[in-house]
């Protein structure tokens, strides 16, 4: 019984493929010069992309360095340079903790420390003025 169903199920695709086949041909016999239109519109505007591209040429942003010499002249260390990331990313003392394997006392200190090196009162002070320093992004 399959068999007789997979059969027939060939022959209809077939009849099927074979009309689409020739409605395609016909279609494309009337209205050959408008294919031949819209192919070509379709390879100039693929390589006014390609040329526009290349010749513009867009530059990558520079790597964020941090600004070193602000980091330097501030006095913070990389570990304090962590946690202020963590600040700029909204973390609490105790997610910034689980983290970084530490306790949260030192994460107070640290970020204690950070206030008094970039003196601020709260951490959105401190992390304004670090961005305006460049040294978190």
């Amino acid at each position: 019984m399959w068999k007789r169903v997979a059969l027939y199920g060939a022959f209809l695709a077939a009849g099927t493929l074979a009309l689409q086949w020739l409605d395609y041909q016909s279609l494309a016999r009337a209205h050959a010069g408008d294919i031949y239109i819209g192919l070509t519109a379709a390879a100039f505007l693929a390589l006014g992309i390609f040329v526009g591209v290349r010749a513009i040429g867009i530059s990558r942003p520079a790597a964020f360095d941090g600004n070193p010499k602000a980091r330097a002249a501030l006095g913070i260390s990389p570990r304090e340079l962590t946690i202020l990331q963590e600040l700029a990313a909204g973390r609490s003392n105790k997610e910034i903790a689980a983290n970084l394997n530490v306790s949260p006392n030192t994460v107070k200190t640290h970020v204690a420390r950070l206030f008094e090196k970039l003196d601020a009162r709260r951490r959105t002070d401190a992390i304004n003025k670090a961005r305006e320093l460049g040294i978190v992004p």
